[in-house]
């Protein structure tokens, strides 16, 4: 194989990073005796290059290795239980949380040792030493004693009625230790920031609500998993919450990562509320020079060797991602979790307490928001920025835009020839001849006759549902109006696409994240989807793109597309590897990915599961029968490609890519364990409600959520029953988002449609309206300096002092109660993780960390 020599000047971008060392962990030697089978890649081969450049072998200066698994006694006892809740979601014909117990999880050993009579003393403890009142706090902090006793006394006569239910459901320690947690400087230099408005208090020695070592017990394996969940995040180079590591960092004693306190900027007068039009070709960009590494693909993953050589003896560039025994292990940790009577218990005495104090602060507060916003000149709930974070650009139009374009182009276009008339191609067809065929004219179509949207019969029907986007039944006309490879090269889709793009212009303040399809069926998708976003100019500061994988590999299998499991993923990835070593091998594909922003996976997460992924599941070089793989299998292998591939784009100073997957529309819970782990954030996320522990998990991670309650209403869940107004009342980071215009929305403006509805079903007040506009543009994939504009240039800090009301149209009060909550919570769990017990005292059980 040739290898062009690579040019010194392109280390000069790694060389201005901060050196890190990088010690080249090597695997164990691979068989190189089947070398003419091996699937390895390199773009333009051997080293025949110029003699002038010198060969520079690449060599990573930021990735560090991925931690491994330390065996447990408790990973049988996992292992055990995680079959089991495989086995119940296959059974149970419906995904449900799991409604037994386990006595042999650790978090239960103590739950014999305690009787009735040590429950009664406890409780009669706890409420006849503690509080429940509402002060008005002029503070940042979120707890304010200062208040005279005849007030408090009042107060709490007021709320005699209600303390009962309170105290069922709330639960707090009392106040925290600011200066472990001072790890951060989270405000503005200046004076700090002090709001004034009314703050719910729990006051007292013991204000948990639960015995000592239930609260102890619960909140090491809540931290253990937010742990697991950042260890992910980090090796994938996928963001956590500053807030959120902050406390762990106060937990295990480790300094803060440099990524973590960055420094953000100040300079609000330099970043006005529009961020600078792209000019000229925005597909336009430098091509740098080949890296002359050898790509081949191992147990479904791709390595990345510096040379021929390495290659050779089997020694790739340590590239971070786990090890399927580390990921499993991990994972049947949290199937474990989810599992625990006590946890459960605990996680939704928690979520019920955050809900009611989110009642209690709209009760009190609201006027206050509503005036804030009123002092906002110019800016209200039409022109804040919103971001669609989760739309299919094969549906991104509604229904009647689609038939004013059929129309128009049967009119004016009738007589280009669009298809072939059979599989044969051998004879093409006019656009008029296929509506001719038809028995339809232009004047004959109609929303009716074109049959796109979705009614009632595709409720539970997902087969139906896939069938409305084939307009008038035909999937003929699919192919030639919205796929992108087809006989005019997808100049249709495009049009169509840039006219959308046109329309998000117009409004100015609203963007979009369209998913396009790559299947895997073939090494050729890529090049074919990026030289139709080149060559129509399909492009919009307005849009970014993202990746949608569909699980079909049993599809493929059963027509003869793909052999085994491992084609699909060298499909997917090895592609992006090539154009990541050697951008002059694809490209328009480098091109094309500077506007990518990540990787979805989609499909019917109602099918049944047949298979359980565990430690003897196939290698994906194995699975060739025709079972499709499980859900969390799909996401490991595509987790770990992704990760390997962001530091190895990283090096290059390229752009990388977040994992967002559909996940919790239906189907098993343990889906959400899965994304979890793995996933920067989720789309749909309706089986949350049914799963306490992990929905707290979420709440305390700040896991991005994209709801689309009027898709779900068509497909899975009635609009009434959709759990979107729990979820933020209880302050998890949730967003509007369209899904599907085509099929199920009828107005210009579909997202502006999505909130108008919901505002009216569920009475969201316009500081409500605002924040999940403000949580859409945070989990979206635009560029952070999009970002600076669009919210502040201080947006970063997860504070009231990283909110611009000018720009957002979110009052700080509202963020200031959304932070404090948050921080409490965290402070109840880490501080109790490390045996620091309500009252004080400490604990005697140790916590092992690993």
């Amino acid at each position: 194989m040739n290898h062009q020599q690579q040019s010194s000047a392109n280390c000069g971008a790694a060389a201005q990073r901060k050196e890190m060392s990088l010690q080249l962990k090597i695997p164990e030697k691979m068989d190189t005796s089947d070398m003419s089978d091996a699937n390895h890649s390199n773009a333009n081969g051997g080293h025949g290059g110029s003699p002038t450049k010198p060969y520079v072998p690449f060599s990573p200066t930021m990735s560090r290795s991925f931690p491994k698994h330390k065996p447990t006694p408790q990973d049988k006892e996992y292992e055990e239980i995680a079959k089991q809740l495989y086995k119940a979601s296959t059974t149970a014909g419906q995904s449900r949380c799991a409604d037994y117990e386990f006595p042999e999880v650790p978090i239960e050993q103590f739950q014999q040792k305690r009787t009735a009579v040590e429950r009664q003393l406890h409780y009669a403890s706890s409420t006849s030493h503690s509080g429940h009142k509402v002060v008005n706090g002029t503070g940042p902090g979120p707890h304010f004693n200062n208040v005279n006793a005849a007030r408090t006394k009042s107060i709490e006569q007021s709320f005699e009625q209600d303390e009962m239910v309170a105290k069922s459901s709330a639960s707090q320690l009392p106040h925290q230790d600011t200066a472990t947690l001072d790890l951060l400087d989270d405000e503005i230099p200046g004076e700090p920031i002090a709001l004034e408005f009314q703050r719910v208090s729990i006051t007292g020695d013991d204000t948990s609500g639960v015995p000592p070592d239930d609260l102890q017990e619960a909140s090491e394996h809540l931290v253990d998993a937010l742990l697991v969940r950042e260890k992910y995040m980090k090796q994938a180079l996928q963001p956590f919450p500053r807030t959120c590591a902050k406390f762990l960092r106060a937990f295990d004693g480790h300094k803060m990562d440099e990524e973590d306190a960055i420094s953000p900027v100040y300079d609000a007068q330099n970043h006005p509320i529009h961020p600078p039009s792209t000019e000229g070709d925005p597909f336009k960009i430098d091509v740098p020079d080949d890296l002359n590494c050898v790509l081949k693909t191992v147990q479904g993953v791709v390595h990345v060797y510096q040379s021929q050589e390495a290659f050779e003896k089997g020694e790739p560039v340590e590239l971070p991602y786990p090890d399927r025994a580390t990921f499993l292990a991990d994972m049947n940790k949290l199937m474990a979790l989810i599992a625990n009577g006590p946890i459960k218990s605990f996680s939704y005495r928690r979520l019920s307490y955050l809900s009611s104090r989110f009642h209690l602060h709209s009760l009190l507060n609201e006027m206050k928001e509503l005036a804030a916003q009123k002092t906002v000149p110019h800016r209200d709930f039409y022109n804040i920025r919103k971001v669609d974070t989760h739309v299919h650009a094969a549906s991104c139009m509604n229904q009647k835009h689609l038939l004013r374009f059929i129309k128009k182009k049967i009119k004016t276009q009738g007589h280009d020839e669009v298809c072939y008339k059979d599989k044969s191609k051998q004879k093409l067809m006019t656009l008029k001849e296929v509506f001719d065929s038809l028995n339809m004219t232009a004047y004959d179509i109609t929303v009716d006759t074109l049959d796109v949207h979705a009614d009632r019969n595709t409720f539970h029907r997902f087969d139906k549902f896939n069938s409305k986007y084939n307009p008038i039944g035909e999937s003929k006309l699919r192919e030639i109006f919205i796929k992108t490879d087809n006989y005019l090269n997808g100049q249709y889709f495009a049009e169509l696409i840039n006219e959308v793009a046109a329309d998000l212009k117009e409004s100015k303040y609203q963007n979009a994240e369209y998913r396009l399809s790559i299947y895997g069926r073939s090494r050729t998708e890529w090049d074919s989807l990026a030289k139709w976003a080149v060559k129509h100019g399909v492009y919009s500061d307005n849009i970014r793109w993202l990746i949608q994988i569909p699980r079909l590999f049993d599809v493929y299998r059963s027509n003869k597309i793909v052999g085994k499991f491992s084609e699909i993923l060298e499909n997917i990835f090895m592609p992006l590897f090539e154009v990541t070593n050697n951008p002059s091998s694809h490209p328009e594909l480098h091109k094309f990915l500077q506007h990518v922003t990540g990787f979805d996976s989609v499909d019917d997460e109602s099918k049944p599961e047949t298979v359980a992924f565990g430690f003897d599941t196939p290698e994906p070089d194995d699975w060739t029968h025709a079972e499709n793989p499980p859900y969390s299998y799909y996401l490991y292998y595509m987790y770990s490609n992704i990760a390997v591939l962001n530091h190895f784009r990283r090096e290059r100073g390229f752009s990388i890519f977040s994992l967002r997957p559909h996940c919790g529309e239906a189907g098993p819970v343990h889906h959400l364990v899965s994304a979890f782990m793995l996933s920067e954030n989720i789309s749909h996320g309706l089986l949350l409600r049914k799963v306490p522990v992990l929905q707290y998990l979420y709440y305390l991670a700040q896991i991005g959520i994209a709801m689309s309650p009027l898709s779900n209403n068509s497909l899975f869940l009635n609009y009434h029953r959709n759990p979107l107004p729990e979820y933020h009342a209880r302050g998890l980071c949730v967003s509007l988002s369209t899904d599907d215009p085509l099929q199920f929305h009828f107005t210009k403006e579909a997202l502006m449609e999505e909130y108008s509805i919901a505002a009216q079903v569920w009475k969201l007040t316009s500081c409500d309206m605002c924040e999940l506009a403000r949580n859409s543009v945070l989990m979206s994939g635009f560029p952070q300096e999009y970002k600076d504009h669009w919210l502040g240039p201080n947006w970063r800090k997860e504070s009231p002092a990283g909110n611009d009301i000018t720009r957002t149209n979110v009052p700080d009060i509202r963020l200031a109660f959304r932070h404090e909550t948050l921080e409490e919570e965290l402070n109840t769990i880490t501080k109790s993780a490390k045996g620091e017990a309500v009252n004080g005292e400490k604990a005697t059980k140790s916590f092992d960390k690993n």
